[in-house]
């Protein structure tokens, strides 16, 4: 789709942005119109995070000059950012955990005080929740830590877009579908094409590439901090898109059906969900690739959890019979910790072989982190660097890092590939691949349904429950789809 050119909502010029020896961003000049999705793409660590912190009023850039509508020539921050009617999805979560919902939305909206400021901040909340995402199952009064990834990325979402004493010009979408399920994320797309139609504006952030050739009317590509393309959406195809990007165009799995029949080991993992009963029973292979799919907090997680807590002995109905490691999807509350180096962030799960007698060592830890940093592509001058100093795509890689790197035989990976650039997913598949075919197995709930491409077979989830047990050869989108929204007997 294609928007008549209008007036210009925010404009960059020159603007740039120093981390140490890092340039973020270099001289950077990037504007977005009244009443056009602006679709911004680049690998990771290409500054795409750190151009829409500057224009959120999160971060100052170095030097260049930034107008909305006008020059602005005092301070900008946050609080300015609101007022001009630019708000952000950030890709690492803003909510406060502590709070609930309607909590969260007075945050944003200094105006709702006053007794009975909590109704209207639920009324205004649930309203947006209703609007974007149909049939999402949240209450105004949940506590945001008791809400699963995709739910809060959900009220993230929808506090966006609530409106009541300042405007709403633009909306900045950082990675906003990284932990939706399909059915929610075209919920959401779909809001967005409406939100533009009626003359707002958005700037989308999404490693899947599709979301953004069919719903932008305009694409940046950014690569080392500088913009390296803009141009018409309807002028780009994937493969130019990933080309332009810095990358290989897309390699077709063709391999896989050869990988499967290598799978036929014997079971390693056999668990029932919580809910299940008697009803359908997981069975993970030795040297297979197991999905696990259907709509977004259904129970997937809550089995990967299970099965990593009772790895080495039998627990609850689950049999775990080789060392497991987890990667960890929300990877500021259960992957990274944030006070070590990136070395330290990839050795704690291999203390044991890391060790000289009873010390750590810090040239084995040193070693394993510069292999990994080799194979799976960690943007970084230093993996002493704390793991904070990386964009949230290279944390990602370090959690995979950390399990790939380790002596674990199964590997459990709960939507591993938030924030991760196409070029590096099409890497980790591969590597996947190839480590299943050497024995390892691996058990992989994905919102993105392309993944699945590299699974054996697929257990499809609904209310806690298994529904479904699809094989490669059945394997379509629509029948996950039909799957997720049949109701378990």
């Amino acid at each position: 789709m294609e928007a008549t050119p209008s007036r210009i909502i925010v404009s960059l010029r020159g603007a740039e942005k120093h981390f140490g020896a890092v340039r973020a961003l270099d001289d950077i000049d990037f504007d977005v119109r009244a009443g056009e999705c602006v679709g911004l793409v680049g690998h990771n660590g290409a500054g795409k995070s750190t151009l829409m912190n500057v224009l959120a009023g999160t971060l100052s850039p170095d030097c260049g000059t930034m107008a909305i509508g006008e020059a602005i020539n005092e301070t900008y921050s946050v609080v300015r950012a609101q007022r001009f009617g630019i708000r952000c999805v950030f890709q690492e979560l803003s909510l406060c955990p502590n709070l609930s919902v309607a909590e969260n939305t007075r945050i944003n909206h200094p105006s709702l005080r006053g007794f009975g400021w909590r109704g209207r901040a639920a009324q205004l909340i649930t309203a947006k929740l209703d609007e974007i995402f149909p049939g999402h199952g949240i209450d105004a009064s949940d506590i945001v830590a008791d809400l699963s990834i995709g739910r809060r990325q959900m009220v993230e979402v929808a506090r966006a877009f609530t409106v009541t004493d300042d405007p709403l010009n633009l909306v900045i979408l950082d990675e906003p579908t990284s932990s939706l399920d399909a059915h929610t994320a075209g919920q959401l797309l779909a809001f967005v094409r409406r939100f533009v139609a009626a003359g707002g504006s958005c700037i989308l952030i999404s490693h899947v590439l599709g979301e953004v050739l069919h719903n932008a009317d305009r694409i940046v590509v950014m690569r080392d901090g500088k913009v390296v393309a803009a141009d018409a959406a309807r002028t780009y195809d994937r493969d130019r898109l990933v080309a332009t990007m810095g990358g290989a165009a897309r390699r077709d799995q063709g391999d896989a059906p050869t990988l499967l029949a290598k799978a036929e080991g014997s079971p390693c993992v056999r668990a029932r969900p919580a809910l299940q009963g008697d009803g359908v029973e997981l069975v993970a292979r030795s040297g297979s690739i197991v999905g696990l799919a259907g709509l977004a907090g259904h129970g997937q997680t809550d089995l990967l959890l299970a099965i990593f807590k009772a790895a080495g002995r039998r627990k609850g109905g689950i049999e775990v019979t080789a060392p497991v490691a987890l990667v960890a999807g929300d990877r500021q509350s259960d992957g990274i910790f944030p006070q070590w180096s990136i070395a330290e962030n990839i050795g704690i799960r291999s203390l044991m072989r890391l060790r000289t007698g009873f010390l750590i060592s810090p040239e084995r830890e040193a070693e394993l982190a510069d292999v990994w940093k080799r194979r799976i592509g960690i943007r970084t001058p230093d993996m002493d660097n704390n793991i904070l100093s990386l964009s949230g795509g290279n944390q990602q890689k370090a959690l995979f890092a950390r399990a790939l790197g380790s002596d674990a035989e199964i590997i459990l990976m709960d939507d591993p590939m938030r924030g991760v650039d196409i070029g590096t997913k099409l890497e980790v598949y591969d590597l996947i691949r190839q480590e299943a075919a050497n024995g390892r197995t691996f058990i992989w709930y994905t919102t993105e349904t392309e993944e699945l491409d590299n699974c054996h077979h697929v257990y499809v989830f609904k209310n806690g429950r298994i529904v479904a047990n699809l094989t490669r050869d059945e394997l379509t989108e629509e029948k996950i789809i039909q799957s997720s929204f049949v109701e378990a007997s």
